[in-house]
């Protein structure tokens, strides 16, 4: 099944509720959609963008069931298999045994935790934003294990390992994404 955005969305929003979560998934789709074009396969922006909205699909009613659950309500709606893996890989070695292949879905890996992590950084702010945040201050962060204890430092540096970056080159072209589509994630809130 093509997956339109709307219908990406529609289905985000029957299991989720929380504004947190949705927050995240728009934060995490507008990411991904970036870091395609970025990377240079903006002819996929769209699926990238899809994985982003989607990867957390269980999270808010079966957390216990993380990347498992979501897999079993994919196919039951008909998804393709290619964006189920994607979406169950950032959850590898944590909650599923989906191993990331693709940079897409190594990108989803490294990014998914490190956008909790801005987003918490940026809620620290006098300015609540990312924009005005500089990777000298986000790094400070990074190091500090109790500042959003709950965003695993060990899974981001994976990540950045999976795709053979620094975790320099990581937290800026993260850093860089947010600040870059923050407006838009806020204005579909509003």
């Amino acid at each position: 099944m093509d997956l339109t955005r709307t219908q990406a969305l529609d289905l985000l929003k029957q299991y989720n509720k929380d504004p947190f979560h949705i927050r995240h998934a728009l934060t995490v789709e507008a990411v991904m959609g970036w870091f395609a074009r970025e990377l240079g396969y903006g002819d996929e922006a769209g699926f990238w963008s899809a994985a982003g909205l989607l990867h957390d699909l269980d999270f808010e009613m079966w957390p216990d069931e993380h990347c498992i659950k979501s897999q079993k309500l994919m196919r039951q709606a008909g998804l393709d298999e290619a964006l189920i893996h994607a979406t169950a890989s950032h959850g590898w070695g944590l909650a599923c045994d989906v191993k990331p292949e693709h940079e897409m879905e190594k990108v989803l890996f490294a990014c998914d935790e490190l956008t909790g992590l801005i987003g918490a950084a940026a809620l620290m702010r006098p300015s609540k934003s990312c924009t005005d945040m500089e990777l000298k201050s986000l790094k400070k962060k990074f190091k500090d294990k109790k500042f959003a204890a709950g965003c695993s430092r060990e899974v981001i540096a994976q990540g950045a390992d999976l795709l053979g970056w620094e975790l320099d080159k990581l937290l800026d072209m993260t850093l860089q994404a947010m600040q870059d589509t923050e407006a838009a994630v806020q204005a579909q809130l509003t």
